[in-house]
């Protein structure tokens, strides 16, 4: 058995709005964890698509705590079907969107 794990922080100005993690190899636990500050007012959810259905919910939604200040989503899944594909996408209800086809804000 091998045990893969690793974190990242990204700030906004290089990252979009959703993670995505596609399960190319036989897998038997899948974790993602989010964390975001919660005065952004963070809000989430989440799809799964693989080769032969499109994209609907997950059969189990990702967890909310907070704590000191963040906001942290979890989700897990046991024994993941391969090929599938896992998307959190998020928006900051605090903090104005910006309309990239115009270039400003809404």
């Amino acid at each position: 058995m091998v045990w893969i794990k690793y974190a990242y922080s990204v700030g906004d100005e290089k990252w979009g709005r959703w993670f995505q993690r596609a399960v190319r190899l036989p897998t038997e636990h899948l974790e993602v964890e989010l964390a975001f500050p919660a005065e952004l007012d963070p809000t989430v959810w989440d799809t799964e698509t693989s080769m032969t259905a499109e994209a609907a919910p997950l059969r189990t939604a990702p967890l909310r705590r907070d704590q000191d200040g963040v906001r942290v989503f979890s989700w897990s899944t046991s024994t993941p079907a391969l090929h599938a594909r896992y998307r959190l996408e998020w928006r900051f209800r605090a903090r104005p969107e910006r309309d990239t086809s115009q270039g400003e804000f809404r």
